[in-house]
């Protein structure tokens, strides 16, 4: 049991179970446990079709899935009930695996409309303007960037970087990595890791949630905790040994211990 002096943790999940809202009765999920402290880094590694974007969607408060049974908490309190537009002002971050496209709304405006969410006041043009600038020169991207239009027309690495730019930008106190590495090259998915590690040396009290197939991007990321999710149920915790032997064995070994 913790005791007085013992962290909070950021996020904690427990017992987590999920189903589709569309078929409740067919769980996804079903069972889930984790526990981040500030500043930690957790890799969910998994299958296909082992849950690992239930979970975080399900974390982030989708509406196409349910809660059936146990609980989510941030920061110590009990946040199941909340939607994603609750969560993401109190300082969760989901970075998607496949960001949408928004025709027409700029990067930059749609960042201030985010932060002022997240802020509960409304930004000035010349403010975001100036943290935009900023984490760009740090992130080594294009100025244009901010003015063209969210995601449209995008190559697969520019939209993970945008989604590293938001982080960056609304400061989240636990940022939710689903499938960052998806779909890069060795050099997009370095820019990336990159740029995600910046972030947390800004700031050193976010926890992150990584959700991967591969062990590649956890050699850019250096995991504290590695988890393996099979079948909806986490069946094995480790350090980043785990992840390398994962990349050797493949995931036959722990489907049998679902």
């Amino acid at each position: 049991m913790s005791d007085a002096t013992s962290p909070v943790p950021v996020f904690e999940v427990v017992g987590l179970r999920a189903a589709p809202a569309e078929d409740p009765d067919r769980e996804i999920l079903r069972g889930v446990d984790l526990r981040v402290l500030p500043g930690e880094v957790h890799a969910v590694m998994g299958p296909n079709g082992s849950g690992k974007s239930t979970l975080a969607n399900t974390l982030m408060g989708s509406p196409e899935y349910v809660v059936t049974d146990g609980s989510v908490r941030f920061r110590g309190e009990d946040v199941t009930s909340w939607g994603p537009d609750e969560r993401g002002r109190a300082g969760i971050f989901l970075a998607f695996q496949y960001p949408q496209e928004v025709p027409g709304v700029p990067v930059r405006q749609f960042l201030r409309q985010a932060l002022s969410e997240r802020k509960g006041i409304e930004l000035s043009v010349l403010e975001i303007r100036i943290a935009i600038m900023e984490w760009m020169e740090r992130l080594g991207m294009d100025p244009a960037f901010a003015d063209r239009f969210l995601n449209d027309g995008f190559s697969g690495g520019e939209k993970k970087r945008n989604e590293i730019l938001q982080m960056a930008i609304l400061e989240p106190e636990v940022a939710i990595l689903d499938e960052t590495d998806s779909g890069l090259d060795i050099d997009a998915l370095r820019v990336v890791a990159d740029g995600v590690n910046a972030v947390r040396a800004d700031r050193a009290d976010l926890g992150v949630v990584v959700i991967t197939h591969y062990q590649r991007l956890l050699e850019y990321l250096a995991p504290d905790v590695v988890h393996v999710l099979v079948d909806g149920r986490i069946v094995a915790d480790g350090g980043p040994d785990l992840a390398r032997r994962l990349e050797r064995e493949g995931f036959d070994a722990w489907r049998n211990a679902s």
